[in-house]
């Protein structure tokens, strides 16, 4: 399995296990929510699903569509429109689906930090074990800070023969990383905080953890993340 289509296979997972779609709908929040995926198509999507159904980690289940209404003075619908009318394929998450999910949502391994895995990763940690994404988060800022340096060492050797065009576009994607390590530091302390605050509450408090949940997060409009899109490898 190629790295692209697993980031997909993980991604469609993650999203039939709030819901079951059906394809169109699939592509649609795979497109709006998940905007490393704006580029695949249904020539991506429909094989990918029929290998998710062949492992057993999803079914098809056919849903009827409603009749259309009766042609106008003729009290029925003409035949030919009948004919091309097919049952829509609705994909449901089978329990071996979820179980292999949710064994997907705790690797921490060095792809869970690469750029556009943790884009997907990241849209899923909801659903993930606060231990976890702290590794994610941890993982991916060494990952960007490694990169930095990087960045910055071959700026210092090339800057002299560099043209000024060339050097701020360098500049624009050291700036990019800069920006994604400020923002992880955030998530970083938010979470850590939050942890810290159940700790220190005070016996028979009604705060539970449970694995989704955000603790210290700040809310939505708090803090923007940084476009992956915009990191320079």
């Amino acid at each position: 399995m190629s790295r692209r289509s697993g980031i997909l296979e993980f991604a469609v997972l993650g999203l039939l296990r709030e819901s079951p779609m059906h394809g169109y709908e699939l592509r649609k929040r795979l497109n709006t929510s998940l905007g490393i995926f704006r580029a695949f198509s249904y020539g991506t999507l429909y094989p990918c699903l029929k290998t998710l159904v062949a492992s057993g980690w999803l079914i098809e289940e056919p849903v009827s569509v409603p009749a259309l209404p009766p042609a106008t003075g003729r009290g029925v619908a003409p035949a030919s429109s009948l004919a091309g009318r097919r049952a829509k394929i609705v994909y449901r998450l089978t329990a071996e689906g979820k179980e292999h999910f949710e064994e997907l949502l705790s690797h921490t391994g060095p792809d869970a930090w690469e750029d556009e895995h943790f884009a997907a990763r990241f849209a899923f940690f909801g659903q993930t074990e606060r231990d976890v994404r702290m590794r994610v988060l941890e993982g991916r800022r060494s990952r960007l800070e490694e990169r930095l340096e990087k960045m910055r060492a071959s700026l210092a050797r090339t800057r002299e023969r560099l043209d000024d065009y060339t050097l701020e576009l360098q500049r624009h994607g050291m700036e990019s990383v800069e920006r994604e390590v400020r923002w992880l530091n955030e998530l970083i302390e938010s979470e850590r905080s939050g942890k810290d605050q159940r700790r220190s509450s005070p016996e028979g408090s009604t705060h539970h953890e449970t694995s989704g949940e955000t603790g210290g997060l700040p809310r939505h409009g708090e803090i923007s993340r940084p476009d992956p899109s915009g990191d320079t490898k």
